[in-house]
């Protein structure tokens, strides 16, 4: 393999191994943020802005992998 397959390959990797979990932790926060405003309406004021900061950092995790894989 020449250096540009294994840099096409590194960069694929990282973004894509980057990604899973934040996906799988956005997806999770957004279960049970739902799950308990579905058990408890009146709690929707409370889980919001929590529920999006969550979805946030995790998000931010992805954008690093993005950064990571546009250095190589």
């Amino acid at each position: 393999m020449d250096a540009e397959t294994m840099t096409q390959l590194a960069k694929a990797l990282a973004i894509g191994l980057g990604s899973i979990a934040p996906a799988l932790g956005i997806g999770l926060i957004g279960m049970k943020a739902m799950e308990a405003i579905g058990r408890n309406p009146e709690a929707t004021g409370k889980l919001f802005v929590p529920m999006l900061l969550g979805m946030a950092f995790a998000e931010a995790i992805a954008i690093y992998a993005l950064i990571i894989a546009f250095t190589l």
